[in-house]
């Protein structure tokens, strides 16, 4: 009897430790699903504000996780803040401060005051990227959708992504409907509508839409890799233009719309809808694969909302409260909705209001006890942990302030820098230097320049701004020759 009992204790006691150290390994390899939108603004979701967009699936992940209402893309479009994602580094840094096409050497032209300098397209192969990161630590690394970053020697499966499924170095469809090609996307994916029930209607031979054939492919490498530790890099295209709805959809949020509301444009409503059912999926498919106690997930977007004319619409996003949108350095280009679950760390319901970063991604993931112990480090980062914040939203992060630097015309704006610290921002336009402060947390919409209110305080702001410019290399514009005055 005396044996019987040794011999169930000792093998209680083996599945004691066999159990804690599979929960040790649970523990070390946290699995990582990075979900990005594409243009999507920091009000376009319900739980952010928008009046017409219905996004319960995103209002229900935050309310199991984190929401942050100070969070930013290093940049004002999407290039540079991917990069910035990737690399953990300033655009500026980079010289990767306009997007893929526009890169490169300028073309002169007469109407514009200023040059902008020479940029880098393609994210260099020499950079180390949280995907590399991951993989080195023995994790499965896949990306799925828009990339951005480069052309085809610097894909995804070039800087550590084993899987890359229509990451090209276009940043836009012709369409959102297959089969996808059209003049751009050429047969990049020709192969994403063959997979799963909710991009194809077998009974009406309806076609695909690429916002469920990317969450197709991506719920199938969940549920191939749910014994796996992995690394999955969602990156939808959506809501980038072309503005092009489901039609049940359209209709829906047409007859939704009422005089006097925020949000006005019912097939943009109707791909924000797309897009929150999509990662409606990808939660669902977390969830009964029985990761998701181990699965980190984070929510966030590359830019804010375009604004301006689009077809039949006089804008496509609208910001409001923020100012401006996509392209521009007020709130309504930089300011994104962020929502991070992180099982054990965030706790359900929780909001943090303390200005964060997409530089920050990457020294956030590196706390993962996997990547800790990776060889494999960054050789400069400009991000700094959240952890803190993700631990205890009240905490305080070990950084003075955050920087923008954007040395390129666009629809929205001319070239100009930015810096925030604390609740004081201050712009830098370049073509004729003058300065806007604002105070965010009276003027959420920046309708009052305090620069001369305040001069000191933008003084100090400013030369703050150009040390940092200095000492990451920042590029600069600089005076056209060939400008006519008023030749527009």
């Amino acid at each position: 009897m005396r044996h019987i009992l040794k011999t169930i204790s000792g093998s209680l006691l083996i599945l004691f430790i066999t159990a804690q150290a599979l929960a040790q390994t649970e523990t070390e390899k946290l699995n990582v699903v990075f979900i990005l939108g594409d243009d999507l603004g920091w009000s376009d979701l319900s739980g952010y504000g928008s009046d017409l967009h219905e996004t319960p699936n995103l209002d229900r992940l935050a309310k199991q996780g984190m929401k942050f209402t100070n969070a930013y893309a290093a940049a004002p479009i999407c290039t540079p803040s991917r990069a910035s994602i990737m690399t953990g580094k300033f655009p500026a840094r980079l010289h990767m401060t306009t997007w893929h096409e526009n890169s490169g050497t300028p073309t002169p032209n007469n109407r514009d005051k200023l040059v902008p300098p020479v940029t880098v397209g393609n994210l260099p192969l020499e950079e180390t990227t949280i995907a590399e990161v991951f993989q080195e630590a023995g994790y499965f690394t896949a990306h799925v959708g828009k990339w951005h970053l480069g052309d085809a020697a610097h894909y995804p499966q070039t800087h550590g992504f084993e899987v890359n499924i229509g990451g090209t170095m276009w940043g836009a469809p012709d369409t959102y409907w297959s089969p996808f090609r059209g003049q751009k996307f050429q047969n990049e994916y020709r192969y994403i509508p063959d997979v799963g029930s909710a991009s194809t209607d077998e009974k009406n031979k309806a076609p695909a839409y690429l916002t469920d054939a990317l969450t197709d492919k991506a719920v199938q490498i969940i549920k191939e890799n749910s014994n796996t530790p992995f690394f999955l890099n969602l990156w939808y295209h959506t809501v980038h233009t072309p503005i092009e709805g489901k039609p049940k959809l359209v209709e829906y949020y047409k007859k939704k719309v009422k005089p006097g509301m925020k949000d006005q444009n019912y097939e943009y409503a109707a791909m924000v809808s797309s897009l929150d059912e999509n990662v409606g999926r990808v939660l669902k498919a977390i969830t009964d694969a029985g990761i998701g106690n181990n699965t980190i997930i984070i929510f966030f977007s590359d830019n804010g909302g375009r604004i301006g004319k689009y077809k039949d619409w006089e804008t496509v996003a609208n910001n409001s409260p923020l100012r401006s949108g996509k392209g521009s350095l007020y709130e309504g280009g930089i300011r994104e909705p962020l929502i991070i679950k992180w099982p054990g760390i965030t706790k359900a319901g929780s909001r943090c209001d303390s200005p964060v970063i997409s530089n920050d991604f990457f020294p956030t993931l590196m706390e993962i006890p996997a990547l800790k112990k990776a060889k494999i480090k960054p050789d400069q980062n400009d991000g700094v942990s959240l952890l803190p914040l993700l631990k205890n939203p009240k905490s305080r992060l070990e950084r003075q302030a955050l920087f923008w630097h954007s040395p390129h015309y666009y629809t929205t704006t001319s070239p100009v820098s930015a810096i925030r610290e604390q609740n004081w921002k201050l712009i830098h336009f370049f073509e004729d230097d003058h300065l806007e402060l604002f105070d965010l947390n009276k003027d959420l919409g920046e309708k009052n320049n305090l620069a001369d209110t305040y001069p000191e305080k933008a003084k100090k702001l400013y030369e703050e701004l150009k040390t940092w410019r200095k000492d990451i290399d920042a590029q600069l514009p600089s005076f056209n020759p060939l400008y006519v005055p008023g030749n527009w």
